[in-house]
């Protein structure tokens, strides 16, 4: 039986593109979102998930809800404190939500899945729709 010679070349050069540029998110629509999104998490997310802390110190606790931006993604992120003696850190930022930038009034959602991954599934909304489904929609919200 004859043995198969094995092949130089493992490798093989395919065309690969360059990527489209994101579109740059203007300083208006920046200030406009962080508005709109501040006024959600003062008025209806603190008040309904920020509790007092429990006296059991072996759990982390919510403390804080803000927005903020980062290059073309808009973030709904909560400080958690962390009591327990075991602790790696006193505290420490979780990212609930995300709202990526892509056009004029045109935002992609994403939520945190339990893997550390963000699950885009909806495209296209305009600002006014990301907000009522940040009101509505449960995935969205602190948990």
């Amino acid at each position: 039986m004859a043995k198969r010679k094995p092949s130089k070349a493992k490798y093989q050069w395919v065309y690969d593109p360059p990527k489209a540029a994101k579109p740059k998110v203007p300083e208006e629509t920046k200030r406009l979102v962080q508005e709109k999104f501040d006024e959600i998490i003062e008025t209806l997310y603190k008040p309904t998930y920020i509790k007092p802390p429990p006296t059991d110190h072996d759990f982390n606790y919510l403390v804080d809800l803000y927005g903020k931006w980062y290059r073309n993604y808009f973030y709904i992120c909560g400080t958690y404190n962390c009591p327990s003696p075991r602790a790696i850190a006193p505290s420490f930022e979780h990212r609930f939500s995300r709202y990526e930038y892509v056009g004029a009034d045109q935002f992609n959602v994403a939520y945190m899945r339990h893997t550390d991954k963000w699950w885009e599934f909806l495209q296209g909304l305009t600002l006014e729709q990301c907000l009522e489904e940040a009101r509505t929609n449960a995935i969205l919200q602190p948990y």
